[in-house]
């Protein structure tokens, strides 16, 4: 019996050894920061598609464009028509203000955002309209979370 005690001695030893080895040898590489969250600002007009319960709202860096996607100033761009997202309307939209503006012209990305209460089906045609659907317009939807 002796043996067996010795041998269970050493065999535990092993085990305790090599989980030890293993434990101190996992490479654990820290996550990396999100340089879109965290690196400079991007120049340009920086374009945001907001999608509320009442429709689609659109800011630039510059400010927000008011209703009828004429100017700048406050309020819900492209409201919803009939209790639906009109889809071809932020399309129109974003086409005129693409042609409209140099700096826009030149921009291949667009930043979409969403209530809670938006259907992910209507986020999902939002981000067709905004890519475009007879020329590209913005083929670089970046999906973000509303604050």
């Amino acid at each position: 019996m002796p043996y067996l005690d010795i041998l269970m001695n050493v065999m535990m030893f092993v085990l305790a050894t090599i989980a030890v080895t293993f434990t101190t040898t996992i490479e654990t590489i820290p996550p990396r920061s999100n340089p879109i969250l965290h690196g400079p600002k991007p120049e340009g007009v920086a374009l945001t598609v907001l999608l509320t319960s009442e429709g689609y709202a659109l800011k630039t860096s510059a400010g927000g464009i008011a209703p009828g996607c004429a100017r700048m100033g406050g309020g819900v761009t492209v409201p919803k028509r009939a209790g639906a997202y009109d889809h071809e309307a932020l399309a129109a939209c974003v086409k005129s203000l693409k042609d409209g503006s140099a700096e826009l012209a030149k921009e291949r990305q667009v930043t979409l955002s969403a209530n809670p209460d938006v259907a992910y089906e209507d986020v999902v045609d939002a981000m067709d309209a905004l890519r475009g659907r007879e020329r590209v317009l913005f083929p670089d939807v970046v999906l973000a979370v509303a604050r």
